[in-house]
């Protein structure tokens, strides 16, 4: 485990950013629905607040058995899930066996059930002990970034347990904000929310993102972005993803390029004996000022290519289930 030293007059732990409207972030899919009603979410906190106790104290072993059969029940009882993340898997690797693009699919699905028990675990117990379980790598990345531009965007995924990377954070001098979404499910998203908030993380709701995200970066602060979902026309750019045009989200290369602020991937990776190991790789070059829209398709392919990357060496660690291509590029005229 590699902690950077903390700088001079640099405060370590930042309050939580309350929610705006209580936004949070998602896994497949968000939602403008309203919350529950009051007693409904006091009694599914306290069946929450029980069921992490609980799962979370389990020993390593047990705990991951669970997480695996949670997988499993997820893809038996989501028939619609599953033909998406066949049909994902048949686009990305057209030369893979059926067979081995099953077994991907369901350990897609048992992953995120680890995730569920490792989230579990973490809010269950001292936060040291998960740090004590992240391999931090690469940090002289974004040594060199911040030391360079006093900032930095960090671009990354749903992949591995991409929740440790709020965790990671504290391996770090630097505040930390993440720009996040609503989950459908209220009860994950509190989930979510109580690690963010124990790991010490600003939360910025990505509806009123813009001038929460500005003002972090000119305070010195890591801004972590997720780009790997599905965007609608309006918001995004097509790109090549896994040889399909994938409408990508343009706030990374606007924002990278509106105010020079280098773009610095960084992935988790479960590694097979439970640790988890957080990459941080090169910062991607910025195209040059007044390169227009070319520069923030530009960019945000090159985004997406690093993701791919990253996808590519844990393929059974990613969001397969999600509707990445769900947004059709326009029919030609």
């Amino acid at each position: 485990m590699e902690r950077l030293p903390a700088r001079a007059g640099d405060p370590r732990h930042r309050p939580a950013h309350p929610h705006r409207g209580g936004d949070r972030d998602r896994a497949l899919g968000h939602s403008d629905r309203g919350g529950d009603p009051p007693r409904a979410e006091e009694a599914v906190d306290v069946l929450l607040t029980a069921l992490t106790a609980t799962v979370g104290r389990l020993p390593a072993p047990a705990a991951a058995w669970i997480g695996r059969r949670l997988g499993d029940l997820l893809w038996i009882a989501l028939p619609r899930r599953r033909r998406v993340a066949l049909d994902n898997l048949r686009h990305a690797f057209p030369a893979m066996s059926e067979p081995e693009r099953r077994r991907i699919a369901r350990r897609s699905c048992q992953h995120l059930g680890l995730v569920f028990v490792e989230l579990c675990a973490v809010l269950a117990r001292p936060l040291d002990a998960a740090l004590a379980g992240l391999t931090l790598e690469g940090t002289e990345h974004l040594e060199r970034a911040v030391a360079a531009h006093g900032r930095a965007v960090l671009l990354t995924a749903h992949l591995g347990n991409w929740e440790m990377l709020s965790v990671a954070g504290r391996l770090t001098p630097w505040p930390l904000a993440v720009v996040v979404r609503p989950l459908d499910a209220s009860w994950l998203n509190r989930l979510a929310e109580r690690l963010r908030s124990k790991a010490g993380v600003e939360l910025i709701d990505k509806r009123q993102a813009l001038r929460p995200v500005l003002r972090a970066l000119s305070e010195g602060r890591l801004v972590g972005i997720l780009l790997d979902q599905n965007a609608s026309r309006r918001e995004g750019v097509f790109v090549p993803f896994f040889g399909r045009p994938a409408s990508t989200s343009r706030s990374v290369a606007v924002l990278a390029l509106r105010t020079r602020t280098p773009v610095v991937p960084i992935f988790a990776r479960r590694e097979p004996d439970g640790r988890h190991r957080i990459a941080i790789h090169p910062p991607l070059d910025l195209p040059p000022r007044g390169s227009g829209e070319r520069a923030v398709a530009d960019l945000t392919a090159r985004c997406t290519a690093a993701i791919e990357a990253a996808i590519l060496e844990s393929p059974d660690q990613w969001l397969w289930i999600h509707g990445r291509w769900r947004t059709r590029p326009p029919e030609p005229r």
